[in-house]
């Protein structure tokens, strides 16, 4: 009986590489494939992958997340709020009166 084919693993620098020249357009999928030894329908996978994923390259790397700026306030009340209970119920366990 003949071995069973193993499948390959390609490194994600691999992978970026071969997308990004497919994304150029300066060679055709098939010609990319054949240079790499990679079947063109994986080329084409990687090639949309990239591009799914360009958009997010570039998010929260400058200024305040627009999300954390309407939470913070929020966040901080209930703590707030949650040291005052606490405090309550500390100065009633103890009987002691700071007034």
């Amino acid at each position: 009986m003949s071995e069973a084919k193993k499948r390959k693993v390609h490194a994600p620098e691999f992978k970026a590489k071969v997308g990004l020249e497919a994304l150029r357009g300066v060679k055709t999928i098939n010609e990319i494939g054949q240079e790499y030894g990679v079947h063109p329908v994986q080329v084409g996978q990687w090639k949309k992958e990239i591009q799914a994923q360009a958009k997010t390259l570039f998010e929260g790397k400058r200024g305040p997340k627009p999300t954390a700026a309407h939470q913070e306030p929020e966040l901080l009340y209930s703590e707030i709020g949650r040291l005052k209970v606490e405090l309550d119920w500390l100065k009633k366990k103890s009987g002691i009166s700071l007034s």
